[in-house]
């Protein structure tokens, strides 16, 4: 039977302020709406999450990679300009945390996943300032555990922070599974430890891969009340 249920941050619980960013980028006189750079998110995702390139970077790296990307795919040419504003972005989230917006269906499924019993943990790479922010954003009350990459001094897909969300939960790998948006660091660096994976994957790039897809965590609550995981 389903136990504990890992919970990637960003890309799962919680995503990029699109509106902040667009406001930083009209700042430096770089005009893109925020629903454009909603819809350029996922593919430009999807272009960094390959194992050649998660192999040879690591997550603060991969923040550059994942804007200009996402830039790009919205239309946007990269320059001076976007780079300023990227630059602000970056002081902003080192101090508070740029994924700030939770989408509507993230406090229905965590209440839904606690009200079966389920323990809910983050593991996620951050920056040292997920505990704090977390709580700011009110999903504090409904998780069990957060672990933040930067305080282990160990990030994804390195099994040894799946190791150690286990411990920290309380939780057996047979009776986990970790849901997160990223397949060649959250589906690899889980499968390194012994643990289910389940892909996020909103909008549907993924098709073919070899672990189970929900586009939603609308749809997860669905397929483990349907026992999908027991």
């Amino acid at each position: 039977m389903l136990e504990t249920v890992l919970l990637d941050a960003g890309g799962v619980l919680m995503f990029p302020n699109w509106t902040r960013i667009s406001a930083a980028l009209a700042r430096h006189g770089v005009s893109v709406p925020p629903d454009a750079l909603a819809a350029a998110e996922p593919h430009a995702k999807r272009q960094l999450d390959v194992t050649k390139t998660i192999q040879v970077t690591n997550d603060a790296s991969r923040g550059w990679l994942y804007f200009n990307s996402i830039l790009t795919t919205a239309g946007v040419s990269l320059s001076d300009a976007t780079a300023a504003a990227l630059e602000d972005l970056q002081i902003y989230h080192r101090a508070h945390n740029l994924w700030e917006l939770v989408p509507a269906d993230v406090l229905p499924a965590l209440k839904a996943l606690r009200a079966r019993g389920l323990k809910l943990t983050i593991v996620s790479n951050a920056n040292g300032t997920l505990c704090a922010h977390v709580a700011r954003l009110g999903l504090g009350a409904h998780l069990d555990c957060v672990l933040d990459s930067c305080d282990l001094g160990v990030e994804k897909p390195d099994p040894r922070l799946f190791e150690a969300a286990l411990e920290r939960s309380g939780a057996t790998r047979e009776t986990t599974i970790h849901v997160g948006d990223l397949y060649e660091v959250d589906i690899v660096g889980a499968r390194s430890a012994g643990i289910r994976g389940v892909l996020l994957d909103q909008a549907g790039l993924y098709e073919g891969v070899d672990c189970p897809r929900v586009r939603s965590l609308t749809e997860l609550v669905g397929q483990i009340e349907r026992g999908v995981f027991d």
